[in-house]
């Protein structure tokens, strides 16, 4: 049995064997149109399994024209929340209010509004009540602090915090991060990955090279 299963809905099992259900693998629980999820994924939340996708995207729709795109091994903690484009309002007239949507001859009337994919990339963990706004990209192994309001792309192993979100540091060298992202384990064969848990764990980025 392989010690990631990415077709589980619960990947966490409890001591006494029951599945922990508040987290969920949202590859395994979520099939919307304009996301796009990697796997072993998962976000932690208390609502119904069924809900995970309008929880964690409530203004991404299946008529929405920009994707969501959620990279391998990402961890989203509770509240966190992801602003997709279609949130926008047209900013350019007197009044914000969006009156076409109220009636179904003009409610596509606001697709002429820019849109902007958001990317989450792989192995970023996203902190308690953080807010991704729209359009932006988060790269591999960032970290975003608990409340953050992540309003400009983000570089890969970058740590960021605050409203809006700003550099706290980098986690590792400028070198080191080239070797991660050549490297990319997350796209390795769960066997290896296994194999170099104590490198991937430790930071032993020499050691994870030899794997």
């Amino acid at each position: 049995m392989p010690f990631l299963d990415r077709r589980q809905p619960y990947p966490i099992t409890l001591a006494d064997g029951t599945p922990y259900r508040e987290t969920v693998q949202l590859a395994a629980v979520i099939d919307h149109p304009r996301m796009e999820i990697g796997d072993y994924s998962y976000f932690t939340h208390s609502g119904r399994t069924e809900e995970t996708a309008t929880i964690l995207a409530p203004y991404l729709y299946p008529f929405s024209q920009e994707r969501l795109v959620i990279g391998r091994f990402v961890q989203i903690a509770r509240e966190a929340i992801v602003i997709t484009s279609s949130a926008n309002h047209a900013m350019s007239g007197v009044t914000t209010y969006p009156f076409r949507v109220f009636s179904p001859q003009t409610i596509d009337g606001y697709r002429d509004l820019p849109y902007r994919d958001t990317v989450i990339g792989h192995d970023v963990w996203i902190g308690h009540g953080a807010t991704i706004m729209p359009g932006v990209t988060i790269g591999p192994g960032a970290i975003v602090a608990a409340r953050a309001v992540v309003t400009r792309d983000i570089p890969p192993y970058a740590m960021v915090g605050g409203n809006p979100a700003t550099l706290i540091r980098k986690r590792f060298t400028d070198a080191e991060i080239g070797d991660l992202l050549t490297l990319a384990w997350w796209d390795w064969s769960l066997d290896r990955i296994e194999r170099a848990l104590p490198h991937l764990e430790s930071g032993d980025i020499a050691a994870l090279k030899a794997v």
